[in-house]
């Protein structure tokens, strides 16, 4: 599969960095956007998925969660070579998946309340991002439909936006079926307001910073077998491994060796300094 670019990559992670977002356009393959909408179709029909009863959920809203515990074809998802690059550029290669699920807009929501995906975090802003979260478009994100609606470089505010009347000026981030939506977690935005005649569909893809807490606690929200079956950059990236070859080992052995049985070689960040220290 094609990778991207590296220069394209470095204007990507710089437009973050400036406006707090960008696009990647076109990037998802047809077919596997046509995977996914038969797969998030039938999930929702099998468990008879309804919408939330709050607003910041949606109460026309259907999202399903836990989508790697969901099927094989979300595995694609979190290590996608055109979306994964930027993410590790805005964050590092140690990220994780803080949460995977849909969100599917009907006809008759209203705009969800704007928010930034850190702000429950108590964390003094701005600072450097430790939350990257992208918004996959499974159909066309106009503003008519509820594409998202962002307010450009309030990632660099000294707040987050008074939840939840924000009362602020909004973009939409319209973009084609198969784009992706890259944005920095302290950034303002939420769903816009369905419109139009027609679902709108988008798969959250959201990562966070391999020092912090996910969104979903992926170890114990996958089943084991599922777990075992993930290629091993999925696997770091749900956590089985450790950040800096320290945070989040167990008795000095790896999440993966403990979590799975299978046979480690762990090393602390200390270990590996001692081997460099002359004797």
């Amino acid at each position: 599969m094609a990778k991207l670019a590296a220069d394209a990559r470095a204007d990507h992670v710089d437009r973050i960095a400036r406006d707090g977002y960008t696009i990647l356009e076109g990037v998802i393959e047809p077919d596997l956007i046509d995977e996914l909408l038969a797969c998030l179709e039938r999930i929702e029909r099998d468990r008879e998925v309804q919408p939330a009863s709050n607003d910041f959920e949606g109460r026309h809203t259907v999202r399903i969660y836990n989508l790697l515990a969901c099927g094989r074809v979300f595995e694609q998802v979190p290590v996608h070579p055109f979306v994964l690059p930027i993410v590790e550029g805005v964050l590092d290669p140690g990220c994780l998946v803080s949460s995977l699920s849909s969100i599917a807009i009907d006809p008759g929501e209203s705009a969800q309340p704007i928010h930034a995906d850190d702000q429950l975090m108590p964390v003094a802003k701005p600072h450097g991002p430790f939350v990257c979260n992208t918004m996959w478009a499974l159909t066309d994100f106009t503003e008519a439909n509820g594409a998202t609606r962002l307010v450009p470089g309030s990632h660099q505010l000294d707040h987050s936006p008074p939840f939840p009347k924000a009362g602020v000026e909004t973009i939409a981030a319209e973009m084609p079926r198969g784009s992706v939506l890259v944005w920095h977690g302290s950034l303002w935005h939420g769903g816009g307001a369905n419109r139009s005649g027609a679902r709108r569909v988008g798969i959250a893809m959201n990562y966070c910073a391999g020092w912090i807490r996910q969104q979903e606690n992926q170890q114990l929200g996958i089943p084991l077998e599922t777990l075992r079956g993930f290629a091993p950059r999925l696997r770091q990236l749900v956590g089985l491994t450790t950040y800096q070859h320290l945070i989040g080992h167990i008795d000095k052995r790896s999440p993966e060796e403990v979590v799975l049985g299978e046979a480690g070689d762990f090393r602390s960040v200390w270990d590996r300094a001692a081997d460099s220290e002359p004797a």
